[in-house]
């Protein structure tokens, strides 16, 4: 008989990932460690003995949209693959949202909450997208002091039983754009008791959520951002009938297939206002950060499913007598890879143990600052380098790798959207470039950089001074450029320069950690590969001369 190669298995992801142990285990006492382990062995287990087969087993399903019955009725029905209708039960059990608000959890709540996140999201089918809105949701409403709505959506969007758990979608994008939510031409008509909203929402994740928050634009109100309000909506009555709402389409994308994404239309749909009627992009906000810490660990989540199929794949694929795990050259470029996995996984636990302690009024003003410009930063930071380290991996397997039905190509396509939900690399870039331009800003980061590199000196003095001289090119880049203009068109590269230095700073204090506390070098040696790619990715270019480049490209 022919020779048959043997396909990558999935094991249990948390029993195998020594980067998030070890991680964790430098963070949290040792009863919240144990009790962590205990959960996320478990749910391992499921992603590997149960969901991951699923997913293969239902590749070509997808949710289809039904507009109209037999008799010509709009019903506009939405059906889910068989997944997505059974996360619910998967994210209430194991706490995906509700553990980040559980008090008795302490300031450690968020890491331990995202630490399963991590590790269930790439079994999700991105079902994950309306966790993490729905965990923005619960936060912007809690933020708000809308005591009536925070006791009608929080306790469903937190609830601990599957049937009782409430998703919320986000409903802003419209034609007119997404990062640009100013120009949104929504109007919301005051009715006696509610408000009445008729507009078109062009990009609306998670159609199929029990509730969701939008921005409109109170008539009267003026243009721009300013006279946009947030608005609270649930979409369906409790026969599931749609409030004066219509479905248009399910959009074809590239990848997140499972996930229904639709074309909206609001014709006098009842809502309620959640603040006042004018500034809701400030109230919103809380949304778009937890969301984009959710996109960080997503990310690293495709990362690692694709560094785990990789690396059992080498292990039984045979090149001239011996595996690709033990040929030399497979053997630097997986440790490339997992150099960049590493470093964006402790930037990844870094900011959700801000994010914690900033919930329990644990975090001083630098701190606060810190934690604002890292979420930006971290996420446009590991969704480059999980499309990277992904395309990477897809050649890896080689033919294998491109064929659909062995679910490889599947995580090239889905990684694509990490760099564009919650703002492309270019709007993140100029949001923490807001933050940076901040009074104290630089001082706050450089003094935090410090007192990393402050505990990572001795086994990592040579390399850094390298550390020192990108972060003073990042601030040099911005220093001489005061027009907005020259500022703006270096952000990309400051941001990625900022974000590898502070990656690069966590993961050489860790390694100095773990080569004392559990005796592993392995930590060091990813540092140093990860330095060796290099921190800086600011340019010298004159403005001027990129600018007349472009714009010769254009007529």
């Amino acid at each position: 008989m022919s020779f048959l190669q043997a396909p990558p298995q999935l094991v249990n992801p948390f029993h195998s990932d020594r980067v998030l142990q070890s991680g964790l285990r430098r963070v949290l006492t040792r009863t919240e460690f144990e009790a962590l382990c205990d959960v996320a062995m478990e749910l391992g287990q499921l992603v590997a003995d149960e969901l991951y087969p699923q997913q293969l087993a239902e590749r070509l399903m997808e949710p289809a949209h039904t507009a109209f019955d037999a008799w010509g009725r709009r019903v506009d029905q939405i059906s889910l693959t068989p997944l997505w209708q059974r996360f619910p039960h998967i994210a209430a059990r194991y706490g995906l949202v509700w553990r980040g608000y559980d008090k008795a959890l302490g300031p450690h709540a968020r890491l331990m909450q995202f630490a399963l996140v991590y590790l269930s999201c790439a079994a999700s089918d991105f079902y994950a997208c309306p966790l993490a809105m729905t965990d923005g949701a619960a936060r912007a409403l809690i933020e708000s002091g809308n005591e009536a709505l925070i006791r009608r959506a929080v306790g469903r969007f937190t609830a601990r039983r599957g049937e009782l758990l409430w998703t919320s979608g986000q409903w802003m994008t419209e034609t007119t754009g997404g990062s640009d939510v100013s120009r949104s031409q929504t109007r919301a008509v005051h009715d006696g008791e509610v408000w009445r909203l008729y507009g078109r929402k062009w990009f609306t994740s998670a159609a199929t959520s029990e509730a969701a928050l939008l921005l409109a634009r109170p008539d009267g109100n003026p243009d721009g951002s300013e006279g946009l309000a947030l608005f609270y909506i649930e979409p369906r009555d409790s026969a599931g009938r749609l409030h004066h709402i219509r479905v248009d389409r399910l959009k074809d994308k590239l990848g997140t297939r499972k996930l229904p994404t639709a074309e909206l239309t609001l014709d006098g749909a009842p809502a309620q206002l959640v603040g006042n009627d004018r500034h809701g992009i400030r109230l919103i906000a809380p949304v778009l950060n937890q969301t984009r810490v959710w996109n960080t660990f997503a990310a690293l989540s495709y990362y690692r499913r694709g560094l785990m199929l990789l690396r059992d794949y080498a292990a039984r694929r045979q090149i001239g007598g011996l595996t690709l795990a033990h040929l030399p050259l497979q053997q630097d470029t997986f440790a490339g890879l997992l150099a960049e996995f590493e470093a964006g996984l402790h930037l990844a636990l870094h900011v959700a143990e801000l994010m914690g302690k900033s919930e329990h009024g644990q975090l001083d003003d630098r701190h606060r600052v810190l934690l604002r410009l890292l979420i930006p930063i971290a996420k446009l930071l590991t969704a480059r380098q999980t499309i990277a380290g992904l395309s990477e991996i897809v050649e890896g397997f080689g033919g294998a790798g491109y064929l659909e039905d062995t679910g490889i190509p599947g995580l090239m396509r889905d990684a694509q959207v990490f760099s564009i939900w919650e703002g492309s690399t270019d709007v993140l870039a100029l949001d923490a470039m807001r933050v940076l331009v901040a009074e104290g800003t630089w001082a706050a980061l450089q003094a935090a950089l410090f007192a990393l590199t402050a505990q990572a000196t001795g086994l990592f003095d040579r390399e850094l001074p390298q550390l020192r001289t990108a972060f003073d090119a990042a601030k040099q880049s911005l220093s001489g450029h005061a027009n907005r203009c020259e500022r703006d068109a270096r952000a990309r590269g400051v941001a990625m320069t900022i974000g590898r230095c502070y990656a690069f700073a966590l993961l050489a204090r860790h390694a100095c950690w773990a080569s004392m506390a559990e005796q592993d070098r392995r930590p060091a040696a990813a540092a140093r590969r990860f330095l060796a790619h290099g921190l800086n990715r600011c340019y010298d270019t004159p403005r001027a001369d990129s600018q007349q480049l472009a714009l010769d490209e254009f007529p």
